[in-house]
């Protein structure tokens, strides 16, 4: 029974993983919508080059950070339990790999290749991990401070602030640091709409985020005793109040619609165990509304060029479902407890000044040694003919 079990657990966790994975062509499509025609390309390659690098970072580097666990022994020893330690490698590289993916949407159009994907490799290598083992791995006492102070442990179930408030405050850096692309904003002060290239496949993207969703946050129970058909109900309910809150505030907009799902799925992420149905159906409508007023203030007031709106998305949503889940996981509030609010806020608040340092000390001197955008030339003609030499869209196919 226990190696059946054990052969279950590796199942359960590898379907996860793939789901997950999955959600990283959802990272590309909703990019490919959004950006102009001449970036379509690069915003594909952008993705799955990032993952790759990504899993060479996480498994010589990262994964031993946060977990103090390595993979140099032999294959034989790795096939113990079923290899169930690889498939958990395979399961949190997923998560980890959406960091680069996140911050990718915000410097969209404008940035230099090879200086991001030497991002990718420090980002996931060495500063994700450190936040990670905090949370995930009991690193460095934190957790243990945090309980003796406030009662309880900071709780992120699947990763609101671990991943997505990380990735999202790592993407403003970035954003802030490359600067707005040219022509977006005049020095009059008027602002020159870049509209999506294609509503279809920022639909497309938006679903398909939204469907290997459930594996993100059902299958971060890790084992099959654990897991929960709460979780699932949750991620449905906040994702239905993001959409909706993100349907009225954004009057019909079908940006905003089709980010709303991934805003409240965002926010639910960390107390989706905890959380009643209707805590969940709030705290998804709250993140709904917050993306839809952030992205139009930062992008038309601030004239913050974050192409995706990451930091309002992941950043801003991320550190509301922190939080959130110090609300709604309260008894009091039909949550199952266990949980404290002021824990939450300085979690939330470790993780957000871990990504602000972190995406610093990166972004700040890659932008310093190699530089990290186009020249004006480049930019001009897009990234797909600067970087790839080929055109999402040739104007006329050869033979023709």
């Amino acid at each position: 029974m226990e190696a059946l079990k054990t052969s279950n657990d590796v199942l359960f966790i590898l379907l996860g993983a793939i789901m997950v994975l999955a959600m990283h062509a959802g990272f590309a499509f909703l990019e490919l919508g959004t950006v102009r025609k001449k970036n379509q390309v690069n915003a594909l390659v952008k993705i799955l080059a990032d993952f790759s690098v990504s899993s060479i970072a996480y498994f010589f580097i990262g994964y031993a950070i946060a977990y103090g666990t390595t993979f140099f022994a032999d294959a034989g020893t790795l096939t113990q339990k079923s290899g169930y330690d690889l498939v958990k490698f395979f399961f949190l590289l997923t998560f980890a790999a959406a960091i680069p993916a996140i911050v990718s949407g915000g410097i969209a159009e404008r940035a230099r290749f090879n200086p991001q994907l030497a991002a990718t490799f420090l980002v996931v290598g060495f500063v994700y991990p450190v936040f990670e083992g905090i949370a995930w791995n009991q690193a460095y006492g934190v957790q243990a401070w945090l309980k003796s102070v406030t009662g309880e442990e900071f709780h992120d179930f699947a990763g609101s602030v671990v991943v997505h408030a990380v990735g999202g405050w790592l993407g403003l850096i970035a954003v802030l640091q490359l600067g707005a692309r040219r022509g977006r904003y005049s020095k009059d002060g008027g602002v020159a709409a870049h509209p999506p290239s294609s509503i279809p496949f920022l639909a497309l993207g938006a679903w398909v985020l939204s469907v290997g969703w459930f594996g993100f946050n059902v299958m971060s129970a890790q084992t099959i005793d654990k897991i929960s058909g709460l979780v699932a109900v949750n991620s449905l309910m906040a994702m239905v109040g993001g959409t909706l809150a993100a349907l009225v505030a954004g009057r019909n907009d079908p940006g905003f619609v089709h980010n709303g799902p991934l805003a409240g799925l965002v926010a639910v992420c960390a107390g989706s165990d905890l959380m009643h149905p209707i805590g969940a159906l709030f705290t998804g409508a709250i993140a709904g509304a917050l993306f839809v007023f952030m992205f139009t203030l930062t992008q038309n007031r601030w004239k913050i060029d974050d192409v995706l709106g990451v930091w309002p998305l992941h950043g801003l949503c991320g550190a509301w479902g922190g939080l959130a889940a110090g609300i709604f996981g309260q008894k009091a509030l039909g949550g199952v407890g266990g949980v404290s609010f002021l824990a939450q806020l300085l979690g939330t608040a470790l993780g957000i000044i871990i990504a602000v340092i972190g995406g610093l000390l990166v972004y700040g001197l890659l932008k310093k040694f190699v530089g990290l955008r186009l020249d004006a030339e480049e930019e001009f003609n897009g990234a797909d003919l600067s970087i790839h030499k080929i055109s999402a869209t040739p104007e006329r196919e050869a033979g023709w």
